[in-house]
Order: structure tokens, then sequence, then C-alpha cells
């Protein structure tokens, strides 16, 4: 007696391939969902770290606030002892500072990034960068320490001496000890230059060829074409490299500490010792006592947050704005 038997078709047992896909795009789906819920957490809890901040400084200097009010932002004393505090001074020196450091900076970091955009070599174009960004790498302690025992002497010696002699009073004039608003000046300058080099050249490089093409048609010669077809219409993104190393500067603190000088003073003399903001907090805020003490220090701290902050957010905005005006320009 013979027994059939039913063979199961080969595929019975898989999974049909119309499962899979729609199985594969769930997944990707869902995996998608999960990566974009993880930035948004990492991306808002920046933002509540920051508020956090803000609110902590806030109540820290509520005390300050309520015993001198808005004077404390036009007074010009600060003694500890007699609990007298008066913030001018402070911005006076982090604004002198970093005005000099943008002056000195500013023509050097744009002539760099027009370097390494219009007319460096493809081969040095790689080297000079990496070296330009490798001043990002140092730590700012060790800027404090050379600019102590070699750029304070330098100035000392060489430099305070000549511009005493040949501009004078009121802006160079005695006492010359090497620790000023000059020096820090010139110390934030070397630091602030990797940050307007590397925006600066962000937006060279999203100029439009069209543009440059243009203006050779016309007969410009080359540094007319970086001129005109270049910097002119990179106004608004240089303004905002600009303003983002001002937002560094002004918040830059262990080497501006190491070389201004900290003497509560406001003086149009360049080259005599100042005080700023951020080396305020760090020269007293460990050793301060009292509760208007730390009240005071938590308010410098709050206004020199609040200012960076804004400084930081409008500079960004430029940039995106001139980086996007030329993105449309070449769609």
């Amino acid at each position: 007696m013979e027994t059939k038997t039913t063979d199961l078709p080969a595929t019975s047992g898989e999974i049909p391939s119309s499962v899979r896909e729609t199985g594969s795009r769930l997944s990707r789906f869902l995996s998608a969902r999960l990566f974009r819920t993880i930035t948004l957490v990492f991306a808002s809890s920046l933002l509540l770290w920051a508020g956090a901040v803000a609110c902590l400084l806030f109540v820290a200097s509520k005390p300050a606030f309520a015993k001198f009010g808005w004077g404390f932002v036009k007074g010009t004393d600060w003694d500890p002892v007699n609990g007298v505090f008066g913030a001018l001074p402070f911005i006076w020196g982090t604004c002198i500072s970093s005005a000099i450091a943008l002056l000195i900076a500013t023509p050097l970091g744009l002539g760099l990034a027009l370097f390494l955009t219009e007319l460096a070599p493809q081969k040095a174009r790689s080297p000079v960068s990496f070296m330009v960004d490798m001043l990002n790498a140092i730590p700012s302690v060790v800027y404090g320490l050379w600019g102590v025992f070699v750029l304070a002497p330098l100035m000392r010696v060489n430099v305070d001496p000549l511009l005493i002699k040949f501009l004078g009073t009121p802006f160079f004039g005695p006492p010359d000890t090497g620790l000023s608003l000059l020096t820090a000046g010139v110390i934030l300058a070397i630091m602030v230059v990797p940050t307007i080099v590397s925006i600066s050249r962000e937006v060279f490089e999203a100029v439009p060829d069209i543009f440059r093409e243009s203006a050779k048609a016309l007969g410009a010669t080359r540094w007319e074409t970086m001129r005109l077809a270049v910097l002119g219409s990179s106004k608004n993104g240089i303004l905002g490299a600009i303003m983002l190393a001002l937002g560094r500067a002004l918040g830059e603190t262990m080497a501006v500490t190491m070389v201004i000088g900290n003497n509560p003073q406001i003086s149009a003399n360049l080259i005599a010792p100042a005080h700023s903001m951020a080396s305020v907090i760090a020269n007293e805020f460990t050793e301060a006592v009292s509760d208007i003490h730390l009240a005071a220090l938590s308010e410098i701290g709050l206004l020199l947050m609040v200012l960076t902050l804004i400084l930081n957010v409008l500079a960004h905005l430029l940039v995106w704005a001139t980086t996007r005006k030329f993105k449309a320009v070449r769609a």
C-alpha cells in the first residue's frame, strides 16, 4: 500500500517580503524618532542649564541689587572692608581690554582668513588652518604664564617706554610695569584671532563663485575682486565673527587676571594696571566672607553672562543670515 507524501513549498516558513519591508521601515522610523528625541533632550538640557545658572546668579545677587540698585553699575568705589561696591571700574577694564584686542585681532584675523580662502596654495591651507586652530587648544593659564614671563617684561622694557616717549599722556604714561590694560589686550588678541579666522573663513567660502567671476569679467584686479565680491558681500558675517570674538574676550578670565594688574581704577592710561569683571570674580570669590560681598560678585557675574549671551546670539544670527543668503544665491 503506497502512502502519498505532500511536499510543502520551500518558502512556506519564510516571512513575506512585504512584511519584512514594512518591519524595516518601522524600525528605521522608530530609530529616527528615538534619535531626534535624544538630541532634543540634550539640546534642551543646555538651555535649562544656562537658565539655571542665570537664575542662581540672580537669586545670589538680590542683596546687592536691593542695597545699591542701579548705582552698583555706576559706582566707582570697590571697598569690601567697608561694604562699598561699585562695578564701573571692572566694566571699564573689561570693555577697554576687549576693544584693544579687537583692534589688533580683527585686521590680522580677516587678513589670514582671506589668505586661506583666496590666495594660499591648496597644499598650504590645511597646515596653516591647523596651526591657527591649535591656538584654541592652548589653555588660558598657559597664555597667562607666557604673558607674565615673556610679554609683560617685553612691554615694560621695549614697548611702554616708546609709547610714553612718542605718544605720551593721557593714554600712555607712568607707571609702566608691564601689567596693564594694553598687555591684557594683546593677550586677548592672540586668543581671539582663531575665532575671527574660522568664522570669517566659513563666510568667505560661502560666497558664490559667480560673484568673483562677475568682478573679474568687469576687469577687476585680484585685490578689487576680494574687496568687492568677497568682503563687500560678507559684511554681516564679518560683523558676526567680530562679535563672537568679542564675546570670548569679555569672558576670558585666567590670562587676563595674570597680566592686567588687578587694580580697580578708571584711567585713560592704557599702560596702567586695571581690573576686569572676570578677574575680580576669580580673585575675590574664594576670599569673600560677607554676604554683600558675595552678592556683589554674583551680580558682576550676572551682568557678564547677560552681556556675552546677547553678543553671541546676535553674532550667530548675523553669520547664519549671511551664509543662508549665499546658499539661496547658489540654489
